[in-house]
């Protein structure tokens, strides 16, 4: 049984890499690829921190070596797809944490990692620590937030318990609640702000009150549109259903 599961979750993990090299040319910009971080979070929950990381590096590697991309498309990737896994497994089943493992790995980590490897590796200029954050944190948003539906609505139909034992995954039952999806909206309005910021830095020479108030503007999307989720997804009470 084990030999058949470890053989189900080979050809799996196959399955994504394929998958992944053929869509990351989607919506892809230097510094961005949106359907790699769906990849990232849907690799992370099905199968764990540890093939995401393998599925993440197999990815990079070949676009690197047949699409001529940069090693951003490994420092875009690794870091995210390992820590969304590991947040995953330490909450216990809480698909927000995936997706906040994803943007934190990538649009922070590998952002600022991809500095020196760019600079020094592949001998670009005119780079700073944080001159990939912006970009990084947008794809991470996009991608991740296709993940996170995409894992949800398998979540809700009760399918995603279902390939999780079909692969040998971990499996956590009851992990998610409306609130905790929420309050993982809201953070990201934090990881929003920091981009925002970062953006109007580098590439804004003389920021007037318009530039300097759309930090603010983009954490407080974020938070309105994590309360109104919650109103929306928040269990009804016996005197709200009768």
């Amino acid at each position: 049984m084990n030999k058949n599961k470890n053989l189900t979750k080979m050809v799996f993990l196959a399955m994504m890499v394929a998958l992944g090299v053929v869509i990351s040319p989607i919506l892809r910009v230097e510094g961005m690829c949106p359907m790699a971080h769906f990849i990232n979070v849907t690799c992370a929950v099905l199968l764990g921190p540890w093939y995401a990381l393998v599925c993440a590096l197999a990815i990079g590697i070949i676009r690197m070596a047949f699409m001529g991309i940069p090693p951003l498309a490994l420092t875009g990737a690794i870091f995210g797809a390992f820590l969304s896994g590991m947040l995953y497994r330490l909450s216990k089943g809480k698909l927000v944490c995936a997706f906040i493992g994803e943007v934190i790995g990538t649009g922070i980590i590998g952002a600022i990692l991809s500095y020196p490897v760019m600079t020094f590796l592949w001998g670009r200029t005119g780079l700073t620590w944080f001159f990939y954050v912006p970009s990084f944190i947008a794809g991470t948003l996009i991608g991740g937030s296709l993940g996170f539906i995409f894992l949800k609505h398998l979540q809700k139909a009760k399918l995603l318990s279902t390939f999780q034992k079909a692969l040998g995954s971990q499996v956590y039952e009851g992990g998610d609640t409306v609130l905790n999806d929420a309050l993982g909206i809201a953070f990201l309005g934090f990881i929003g702000y920091l981009a925002t910021l970062i953006a109007v830095r580098l590439f804004v020479t003389s920021p007037g009150p318009a530039a300097n108030s759309l930090k603010y503007l983009v954490f407080a999307a974020f938070v309105v549109g994590a309360f109104i989720y919650w109103m929306i997804k928040k269990p009804k009470t016996v005197s709200e259903t009768v």
